[in-house]
């Protein structure tokens, strides 16, 4: 695989380095495009902002502050409010097999709310986000009061592979605009380090035999 240099961004310099120079300083905002395929944070994070402009452009046509006109002509409430970050808890762990980790996230406000429907997952200071299984774009996936919502990551398809990576830490956020919690390799059972190569999610599932399920059917690179 050929890594491509990544695009100039005004107003700093090129900065580039080999797929094999790790960097170990940098903010989660730096998240670009590694060798590997996987998502670019920055990209994640604009594509769920856009995903609200459709409905609010509803709102303001219909000027109906309380609701959005339904095909029958009645008025279906509105989604339920994004969930704070704060109000959430995220987990993850090992699953039997191995390079797959199984990740949850669990609504502890009195209400509903909103989450995307694919969880960010990033990997140490490797670049980039696993990619969606089946691929898709950002969108909300609703998570009732005291519910969880599931979804399984392959981190590696051959734990074995010459090109894979080793980190030491996995980071799960249930919204790309949440900061997300990290847990150590070994904290998830993983051992002493998290294999990486290609990694690929799910996307949240209303239990945690849905989420197997779906990255049992993901395409294998």
């Amino acid at each position: 695989m050929i890594p491509v240099q990544p695009p100039v961004r005004p107003g700093r310099p090129t900065e580039w380095a080999p797929p094999w120079a790790r960097r170990t300083h940098r903010t989660r905002t730096e998240l670009e495009t590694s060798p590997m395929r996987t998502r670019s944070v920055r990209s994640i994070r604009t594509a769920a902002a856009l995903s609200v402009l459709p409905a609010a452009a509803a709102v303001l046509l219909l000027a109906a502050p309380q609701g959005s006109a339904a095909p029958g002509g009645g008025v279906t409430a509105p989604g339920p409010a994004p969930c704070p970050e704060k109000a959430l808890a995220v987990r993850a762990a090992a699953a039997d097999r191995a390079g797959v980790v199984r990740i949850d996230v669990t609504n502890r406000s009195p209400r509903a709310c909103a989450v995307d429907r694919v969880p960010t997952v990033t990997f140490g200071d490797l670049d980039g986000a696993a990619l969606p299984v089946p691929a898709g774009t950002s969108g909300p996936y609703r998570i009732g009061a005291g519910g969880t919502a599931y979804a399984a990551v392959r981190t590696v398809a051959d734990p074995a592979d010459p090109q894979a990576r080793r980190v030491d830490t996995l980071t799960v956020a249930a919204d790309p605009a949440h900061r997300g919690r990290t847990f150590t390799a070994r904290e998830i059972g993983a051992g002493a380090a998290i294999v990486v190569w290609e990694p690929v999610t799910t996307w949240w599932q209303p239990s945690a035999a849905a989420a197997d399920e779906a990255l049992k059917n993901a395409p294998t690179a």
